[in-house]
């Protein structure tokens, strides 16, 4: 059984993991958000973050009326 001695070992690329997403909300500086799941959001100094990999909270902001979307 021959041993590959020379042979480097690569580690796994890193996968990149989305952002979290940071709303400003233009009509209120605090409230609670119901996502459809039954969860909520807290609105806290006119922002909302949706974390990273939390798709349905990115879905709801995204597409609320009221929310911005803050540049990174």
């Amino acid at each position: 059984m021959a041993k590959e001695a020379n042979k480097q070992i690569e580690p796994p690329l890193a996968v990149p993991q989305a952002a979290a997403q940071v709303y400003r909300d233009t009509v209120f500086t605090s409230r609670v958000l119901i996502l459809p799941d039954g969860r909520s959001l807290a609105v806290t100094g006119a922002r909302v973050i949706a974390e990273a990999g939390d798709s349905v909270a990115q879905a709801y902001l995204g597409k609320h009326p009221d929310l911005k979307l803050q540049p990174e």
